[in-house]
């Protein structure tokens, strides 16, 4: 992707006019990648993107200064959201600010998405669950299980693992769908029909802790961080509709701008070295020409658990 040329740029994106500031301001020094690069990328990446964040609250972590400052995380709409941005007011006691209800933006159009890279919004988080066009919300459609590593164990440890998560899953007539973290570990998805979210943690909790239990040299279950090293965690907690997890192709705030990566399963079995999984935005956007999008039938693989 070829640097922007201009700071600042007014520009019509399906019907929207949206100012673009900064275009060359650098978000990654170590790479020299720029925000005009940011908005690129995600602008190219929206079709495969979208699905994956449409109807589900958007939580942010924003690296307005570049990814060698101190970013933030963001929940609320912030001020001067336009209009035409989609949002949801949802009850959340204990929220960031202190009040009853967070108002969620809502990426279901390329618009809003473009609109958030404008903010250095470089990393984009969802629940397992979505929001109905009225604004309630679903049961969680997705089981997640975070395949989290403690050094010096890394992303092939979480292979070995993944592989041996996906024979529980396949026991359980059940498919998973793999992807990375875009950091140091990755993520298991198993399309549901609308489950009860304790029945999601359980069952994932279940899982984990079998592993745990049959591999107590490779998988741990437990949060204790003194277990961890050397060791993947299983973190089946993520299924807490608390909670989110990294968006399959958002970006992270890493010192090189690195991509969570829909995987195939050969590529997971094939795993040798961390650097094997680690896809960077230009590869990750030829991955989709070439492959296609990994998780395009995730959607519509709706299971149930046994």
């Amino acid at each position: 992707m070829a640097p922007a040329k201009t700071s600042s740029v007014r520009v019509r994106v399906d019907g929207q006019v949206l100012a673009l500031s900064n275009l060359d301001k650098v978000l990654y020094p170590t790479t020299g990648f720029t925000k005009g690069e940011v908005i690129d990328y995600y602008t190219r990446i929206a079709p495969a993107l979208l699905p994956r964040v449409a109807d589900r609250p958007l939580t942010r972590k924003r690296w307005p200064d570049g990814v060698h400052k101190q970013p933030f995380f963001e929940k609320n709409a912030p001020r001067g959201t336009p209009e035409w941005v989609r949002t949801v007011t949802i009850p959340s006691p204990g929220s960031t600010r202190g009040t009853e209800d967070v108002e969620y933006v809502v990426v279901d159009k390329l618009p809003t998405l473009v609109w958030l890279a404008n903010l250095a919004a470089l990393e984009l988080h969802v629940p397992q669950w979505k929001v109905g066009p009225r604004g309630g919300i679903r049961k969680p459609d997705l089981l997640v299980i975070d395949l989290d590593p403690g050094p010096p164990a890394d992303l092939v440890q979480c292979c070995e693992v993944a592989l041996l998560l996906r024979d529980l899953f396949e026991a359980d007539d059940l498919r998973a769908w793999p992807k990375t973290s875009g950091s140091k570990g990755m993520q298991l998805y198993v399309p549901l029909v609308e489950t009860p979210g304790e029945a999601t943690s359980g069952y994932a909790k279940r899982l984990a802790e079998q592993l745990a239990g049959e591999h107590p040299k490779l998988v741990v279950a437990t949060m204790t961080r003194a277990a961890r090293p050397g060791k993947v965690f299983l973190d089946w907690s993520q299924n807490n509709p608390a909670k989110t997890t990294v968006a399959a192709y958002s970006l992270r705030g890493n010192e090189t701008p690195t991509v969570s990566t829909p995987l195939t399963w050969d590529e997971v079995d094939g795993c040798r070295r961390a650097a094997d999984l680690t896809f960077s935005p230009d590869e990750v956007l030829d991955r989709v020409e070439s492959l296609g999008d990994l998780f395009a039938d995730l959607g519509s693989a709706p299971q149930r658990l046994p």
